[in-house]
C-alpha cells in the first residue's frame, strides 16, 4: 500500500485519528502532547500515527490535508486542525460536540 493510501485509510477507518510527533503514550513535542492531553481529558478512543517514523508521512499528509503543521487531528475523516485549533475548540466547549459526533455515527 502506498503511503498516501495508508494515510487515507487511517483517516477513514478510525473515528478519530491524530497525526503527531511521537505516540499518545510518549508525545515528542509540546503541541502533540497538548492534543493528547485534551483527547485523554474526554476519554475518547483514537488512533495515533507517529510522523517521526517516516519523514514522508508529514509531506504526504500535508499534501492531502492542505495543513502544514503537526499535529493534525481528524474526526470522521474531516480535518479539525492542529494544537491551537483543538485547544481553542476545547476552551469554548465545542470540541466535545465534535468528538461526540464521531462516537454516534
Amino acid at each position: 500500500m502506498e503511503l498516501i493510501e495508508k494515510i487515507k485509510s487511517d483517516i477513514s477507518e478510525n473515528s478519530i485519528t491524530l497525526f503527531m510527533k511521537g505516540t499518545k503514550d510518549m508525545p515528542m513535542c509540546g503541541f502533540s502532547n497538548q492534543v493528547v492531553q485534551i483527547l485523554n481529558h474526554y476519554g475518547v478512543e483514537y488512533k495515533d500515527v507517529n510522523i517521526l517514523e517516516d519523514p514522508m508521512i508529514r509531506i504526504k499528509l500535508s499534501e492531502h490535508s492542505g495543513w502544514p503543521t503537526i499535529p493534525q487531528l481528524f474526526v470522521k475523516g474531516k480535518l479539525i486542525g492542529g494544537a491551537d485549533i483543538a485547544m481553542e475548540l476545547h476552551e469554548r466547549g465545542e470540541l466535545l460536540d465534535i468528538l461526540d459526533l464521531s462516537e454516534n455515527e
